[in-house]
């Protein structure tokens, strides 16, 4: 049967009208997904006293994001933040801007770290910035020091008959490259940033842990320890984890055991759905550092604070 005009609006307006309904229950069911969001959040424990868990592991490189989430733990309703630690440290740079933020918050409330497997180098300087430092007996601590390092390409290149050449401005400019074997000036100049950087991180522990002469000495040569020893060594306060280290804010802080424990973690968002979670204060998974983490430390940039097991 063929359609009378008439029909054919008739049907034009009745697509319309279905399209605008369809539409309406998508935006409230969008707005029903942000309400429950809310709600959920304030069953958390965000809208109320609470105690922060804020965790550092992998690699470290300062990125925003991180710095971040230790800025939105300076609220009213955060008592007190516990820092859980499991990383090998990473970049110098984002290990000190990580270790400022830390510091920053612990002026304003207790902050305390708590070294989870591993809280070395880079990691232990960001543990630095805490009130108290607290490790499991069998965790790894320490490693404090700074290196850098340039992979030697040149007798490669020379086997493939490449041969690289360079217009410099100065001799040191962009030395050591990689490409071409590197000058005994370059070398003291790199080694002088080395030690620089180093000598800055030794005072930090000094500084913050109280030590000086041989005991410093002896646990900023490179190496590093399990709990027990750093408890000796005065690298970390006591024995323990986050259980410890609540029921010592509530006997020296008077913060309270019975408060609720919430985790603070980055938002890593971009997008309409990422958009969405991030308003809801729901975790997206985003590649972040993912490709360093990957690679290790020769895939950053500067110099690094960093502890890896041999063979890795």
């Amino acid at each position: 049967m063929a359609l009378t005009a008439d029909m054919m609006v008739d049907r034009r307006q009745l697509r319309r009208k279905l399209t605008f309904w369809r539409v309406i229950a998508i935006l409230a069911a969008l707005s029903a997904l942000v309400v429950a969001g809310l709600a959920w959040r304030g069953s958390l424990g965000f809208s109320r006293p609470h105690i922060a868990r804020i965790t550092i592991e992998g690699m470290i490189t300062g990125r925003q994001s991180t710095l971040d989430v230790l800025k939105r733990a300076d609220n009213a309703n955060v008592q007190a933040v516990i820092l859980r630690i499991n990383s090998g440290g990473g970049t110098t740079a984002g290990s000190e801007a990580l270790y400022n933020e830390v510091q920053r918050l612990a002026g304003k409330k207790p902050v305390i770290a708590v070294v989870d497997g591993v809280g070395a180098s880079g990691a232990y300087m960001t543990a630095l910035g805490a009130e108290r430092i607290f490790a499991n007996g069998s965790g790894i601590v320490g490693s404090i020091g700074v290196i850098a390092q340039v992979p030697n390409l040149s007798k490669l290149l020379d086997t493939l008959g490449v041969k690289v050449e360079s217009v410099r401005s100065s001799p040191l400019k962009a030395m050591p490259s990689g490409i071409e074997p590197t000058s005994p000036e370059a070398r003291r100049a790199l080694e002088e940033t080395v030690l620089d950087t180093y000598r800055w991180f030794r005072a930090l522990v000094g500084e913050r842990r109280k030590l000086e002469g041989e005991a410093l000495d002896r646990v900023t040569d490179g190496r590093v320890f399990t709990g027990r020893q750093a408890l000796e060594l005065k690298l970390i306060d006591a024995l323990g984890g986050e259980r410890e280290a609540i029921a010592w804010l509530e006997a020296e802080k008077k913060i309270g055991a019975n408060l609720p424990v919430t985790d603070y973690r980055p938002r890593q968002a971009s997008g309409t759905l990422p958009g969405i979670a991030a308003f809801l204060g729901v975790d997206w998974p985003g590649l972040g550092d993912t490709a360093r983490d990957i690679l290790g430390p020769g895939a950053l940039d500067g110099l690094v604070s960093i502890w890896q097991p041999s063979g890795q």
